[in-house]
């Protein structure tokens, strides 16, 4: 039985910590559970098989609907803008947990908006950042050097409410297995 209302999961990390593939994993493993949806970012870049799924749109069509309120969050990083989908909220008000792909930067605007929200920050060692970086081959020695600067420049307090933190240094199964244990853990504790 579903609960009154869903509860949002917004996965945080700097760009190489993982996020995709522990999302990517999750999603595969969870993809029969009614319970839990994840949600596809709407983001003004072209999609790549070798990045994250998304909806890919172009600046004026993001704006657009943006205006017409079918984004209910959206912020701009790495000169392209980013934003889930108010389908969301309907997801939420039906019951089902949601999980998305968010921003550090904007997660104090995200509780605003959704005050029940469950932040999951997604940690790796700048040494595994930097090999993570390199290994991806998107970006030349000086971007990767800016997205390090900028992960340190960009954190999240520790004391921050109802935070989850996983550590994603080593492999990608046992980070994953920790963030489905911490979705479905939260379901069930509030089902008891």
């Amino acid at each position: 039985m579903l609960r009154k209302s869903g509860r949002l999961f917004y996965v945080i990390g700097a760009s190489g910590a993982g996020k995709d593939s522990l999302l990517d994993y999750a999603r595969q493993q969870l993809k029969n559970t009614p319970t839990i949806a994840f949600a596809h970012r709407y983001i003004t870049r072209p999609a790549s098989t070798d990045g994250e799924n998304h909806v890919a749109l172009c600046n004026e069509e993001f704006m657009v609907r943006v205006r017409n309120g079918m984004i209910v969050m959206h912020w701009q990083s790495h000169g392209n803008h980013y934003g889930i989908g108010s389908e969301i909220n309907q997801w939420l008000a039906s019951g089902i947990d949601v999980v998305v792909n968010g921003s550090r930067e904007y997660l104090p605007t995200a509780a605003k908006l959704f005050p029940e929200i469950q932040p999951v920050l997604i940690e790796v060692s700048e040494k595994v950042l930097l090999r993570r970086l390199l290994n991806r081959k998107r970006e030349g020695t000086a971007e990767i050097a800016a997205r390090i600067n900028r992960s340190k420049l960009i954190s999240v307090p520790d004391d921050w409410p109802h935070i989850h933190t996983i550590n994603n240094d080593s492999n990608l199964k046992s980070a994953g297995e920790e963030f489905i244990d911490y979705i479905t853990m939260a379901r069930e504790s509030e089902c008891v």
